[in-house]
């Protein structure tokens, strides 16, 4: 019989060799502290429309209401960072929707993880998550080892910046922890926060989503992104990454090398008219597996009136 070391050095493993860049573990247990946190972000209404971060808020907070019996949750860290970046005159598109949605992707590679551990080490209970449940990712990470929670609320690693996905793997199986991450290394750095140009970084790690570009291009459903946000735009058209391009850690970023994650030609070859004249069966056809679709083509075109403002 493996031992629980044995176990925990053999998951990790298996997750690097499934191309995942890092994996950490933490006990299954209460996040009080981040819990206070949430409470406070929610009752100050900065989730903005997302009414889906206030619900199983019990959920949110404790992974053993989400898969009873819950020991461990092993976090996974996947880099998108692009291989190739878009024309000067394509209107902008955020660097983790350039390729395949990444749901596909790391959905795939979590089911794999969880079949080599059935396989392996024997018949557990365990999810994966990404983006799909009531699930602190980020807390987790930090819980996990991995790294710190920066100004720009982005979770930071010391040796590849931002740019990466987070995916969580909940089980019943008994793992070693991994010592939490403790320390803060943004410093006095106040970049992202002066960079954003609608001061959407209300203070250091709390975010307003009501004044992100990211959440106004593809998380709010009105029919037009408000007046005030026009100008402030900054040719944003899908998501928004300045205060991850301004961090100075990312300059540690590599290039990703998840075939999955290759860019489009459209999202890096397309002017603005181009994008304009698309029509909604063009969009649907050429996007179907992308992030792209998240806002569907009546929000891209909404999109691209805010940004035509000038």
């Amino acid at each position: 019989m493996l031992t629980t070391e044995k176990n925990t050095k053999n998951i990790k493993e298996e997750a690097l060799r499934l191309g995942f860049n890092a994996c950490g573990i933490a006990k299954a247990v209460q996040l009080d502290e981040d819990a206070l946190r949430l409470e406070q972000w929610l009752s100050k209404g900065h989730n903005g429309g997302m009414e889906y971060m206030a619900r199983n808020f019990d959920m949110r907070i404790d992974p053993r209401k989400l898969v009873p019996g819950a020991k461990s949750v092993i976090t996974l860290l996947l880099n998108y960072f692009p291989t190739q970046q878009q024309q000067p005159y394509a209107p902008k598109i955020a660097t983790y929707a350039y390729g395949t949605d990444y749901h596909y992707v790391i959905r795939d590679k979590l089911n794999q993880l969880l079949q080599f551990i059935n396989d392996n080490i024997g018949k557990v209970d365990g999810r994966g998550f990404v983006d799909s449940a009531p699930v602190l990712e980020r807390s987790w990470a930090v819980h996990s080892g991995l790294g710190w929670v920066g100004k720009n609320g982005n979770m930071l690693t010391k040796h590849s910046g931002s740019f990466f996905f987070i995916a969580t793997l909940i089980t019943d199986l008994d793992l070693i922890a991994d010592a939490p991450f403790t320390t803060d290394h943004c410093g006095t750095c106040t970049r992202c926060i002066d960079a954003c140009p609608t001061q959407a970084i209300v203070s250091p790690t709390e975010i307003d989503a009501n004044k992100c570009i990211s959440y106004l291009t593809i998380e709010l459903k009105d029919a037009i992104i408000p007046s005030g946000f026009h100008e402030k735009m900054e040719g944003w058209m899908f998501g928004c990454d300045i205060c991850q391009d301004v961090c100075p850690w990312n300059r540690f970023s590599k290039p990703n090398t998840e075939p999955a994650f290759t860019p489009i030609p459209e999202i890096l070859n397309l002017s603005l008219k181009e994008w304009e004249s698309m029509t909604e069966e063009a969009f649907n056809r050429t996007f179907k597996n992308s992030p792209l679709k998240r806002s569907k083509w009546k929000g891209i075109q909404r999109n691209i009136s805010a940004i035509k403002v000038k």
